[in-house]
Order: C-alpha cells, then sequence, then structure tokens
C-alpha cells in the first residue's frame, strides 16, 4: 500500500545516490511540502489563479522527484485549474492535496524512523 502513497523503489534510489544526506532530503521535502501547502491556501484565499498554478508546479515537481505519484497527480490537477483559471475546483482539490500530503507525511516519518536505526 505504501508504494500507492510513496514509491518505495524511488525511496531506494534517492538513499543510494544521497547515502548519509538520505534523512536530510526527506526532512527537508517535509518542511519544503509543508510551506508549499501554506502558499496554495494563501493563494486559494486570494483568488489567485498565477499564484496556484506557481505553487502547484513546483510541488507537483517535489512530489515526483520524491516518488509521491498521487500527490504529484492531485498538484498536477490544481496547476491546470490555475492555468485555466478554474477556481471553483480548488476547495475540493486542496482538501485532497492535504489529506494525500498527511499521508505521504506518515510515510516519510516511518522511512525516518526506519533509515535511523
Amino acid at each position: 500500500m505504501a508504494d500507492i502513497h510513496l514509491d518505495n523503489a524511488v525511496l531506494a534510489v534517492l538513499q543510494d545516490i544521497m547515502g548519509d544526506e538520505y534523512a536530510v532530503l526527506l526532512d527537508t521535502f517535509l518542511a519544503d511540502s509543508e510551506e508549499r501547502l501554506r502558499l496554495l491556501r494563501r493563494a486559494e484565499l486570494a483568488a489567485d489563479a498565477q499564484g496556484l498554478r506557481l505553487a502547484a508546479h513546483s510541488f507537483k515537481g517535489s512530489c515526483s522527484n520524491m516518488g509521491a505519484p498521487l500527490l504529484a497527480g492531485l498538484c498536477k490537477e490544481l496547476e491546470e485549474a490555475g492555468q485555466r483559471q478554474i477556481l471553483g475546483v480548488v476547495p475540493g482539490l486542496l482538501e485532497q492535496i492535504e489529506r494525500e500530503f498527511a499521508i505521504v507525511r506518515i510515510l516519510c516519518k516511518t522511512e525516518l524512523q526506519r533509515y535511523r536505526i
């Protein structure tokens, strides 16, 4: 089930590449994701389609790089909504993104604990 939310094969490659800095990468991803969620919420409140598009695009990239395909897909949908200036779908998409990130966060923290043992 974890592979659906966080691809273990991607994490294994990242761990090989990053070596001792793997835990830093995971911590950075989590902190960066929290900030991106704040930016998305601010853009939503301001009805800023361009801000939504840009923040969703950045979040999509980091999620893709970390092997979080469902989260990346939701960010892509939000990015496209911002690009098309279809703001009516934004609240629902943001809720889905936040729920999926909550799952990814737990899996990343579990991965951190496993790695640090």
